[in-house]
């Protein structure tokens, strides 16, 4: 595991990640806990990856061990494990004092943008049972995805708890 030398401990706003393409499901997972991550372009080269993740202020995670040769990925860079979801949450943990589920759900998992209240005018994009089950229902303001706490979100934020409570097993 190569980390930057830098202490990234936050106490302060959230940190925003930038995912090389390898990272595109630890991505989604970043975006359900509630972080700020863009995805790299698919055939983006490293220094355009760098690039961009400066400009942005954008923490740059990847598991291409060649991009550490970048001086300019110094104090930006965070190489995770090429392993399970498990093994990269907890090598971010070590690095991050990451709140998996104090935000979680507040961003689209495809696009990154923040999502917002559902309007009632909107109501007919989702299953009637949805509609009545009380449950908040929020859209993304981007792509238009209708979010709401089905099977899938409950198994996303199963995950995304057992991280919290630092099982990474």
């Amino acid at each position: 595991m190569q980390i930057s030398s830098e202490n990234a401990f936050m106490s302060g706003p959230l940190p925003r990640f930038l995912c090389d393409v390898m990272l595109a499901r630890f991505a989604r997972y970043l975006r359900a806990a509630g972080y700020d991550t863009a995805l790299a372009a698919d055939a983006a080269a490293d220094r355009e990856i760098i690039r961009q993740a400066a400009e942005e202020g954008r923490w740059l995670l990847t598991v291409d061990r060649q991009i550490q040769e970048h001086k300019a990925a110094r104090g930006r860079l965070v190489t995770l494990p090429h392993a399970s979801l498990n093994a990269q949450a907890r090598t971010l943990q070590e690095r991050f004092a990451m709140d998996w589920t104090g935000h979680a759900f507040s961003r689209c998992i495809l696009d990154n943008a923040p999502l917002e209240a559902l309007m009632d005018a909107e109501m007919s994009l989702v299953p009637e049972d949805v509609r009545h089950s009380g449950e908040p229902l929020m859209r993304c303001p981007s792509c238009g995805r209708v979010y709401w706490r089905g099977s899938h979100y409950r198994r996303m934020m199963g995950r995304l708890q057992r991280w919290q409570d630092r099982d990474f097993d």
